[in-house]
């Protein structure tokens, strides 16, 4: 073996190694975008179950608790029951419970007519096509629609993989992407 060949053989392994070192820096950030991506889904389904195993008990939908996007989560009272000056318990009444929650938010809900849920909102979209769409197009159109409601990308994530859940929005995923369709 010549010298020459020797150095064009060197340079080729030297090139090979190069291109391979490159190639696996590539798959190993793809590799940690992909695992942060299931830290999220993991984070997201954990929510969910959370969720089932708290409204278990509920069968009728309508009877779940709803809550407004603007309302804030105030403290639950520690008693149903109230002290009378004579010093027994009674019930509270449901115009005692209302008389006592008088926090702002609450108080502001009641004089508007109750938003529509944004699960509704997202089903009524998606009835519109027959191809997947991705979550940021339904909440692109979202905000066009609906310019009082400003959910969070992460919310319309939220939301429609809790109606995938329950059985009425199907998941299709295509490479890294997601995207959701109506069931019908």
């Amino acid at each position: 073996m010549t010298s020459q060949s020797a150095a064009a053989l060197r340079s080729r392994y030297v090139e090979q190694a190069a291109s391979d070192l490159e190639e696996n820096r590539r798959l190993q950030q793809e590799l940690k975008e992909r695992i942060s991506m299931l830290k999220q889904e993991e984070a997201l389904l954990r929510d969910i179950i959370s969720l089932a195993e708290r409204y278990e008990g509920f069968t009728d939908a309508s009877r779940l608790p709803e809550q407004s996007q603007d309302e804030q989560v105030a403290a639950k009272p520690k008693s149903r029951t109230k002290q009378t000056p004579a010093g027994d318990t009674s019930r509270r009444t449901s115009s005692a419970k209302t008389a006592s929650a008088g926090t702002p938010a609450k108080a502001a809900a009641e004089g508007k007519p109750r938003q529509a849920l944004l699960g509704d909102l997202l089903m009524k979209l998606l009835g519109k096509y027959e191809e997947p769409r991705l979550a940021k197009e339904l909440r692109d159109e979202l905000l066009k629609k609906h310019p009082d409601r400003n959910p969070t990308p992460q919310v319309v994530r939220n939301t429609l993989e809790s109606l995938v859940a329950k059985g009425r929005v199907q998941r299709h995923k295509q490479q890294r992407s997601v995207m959701y369709t109506l069931v019908k």
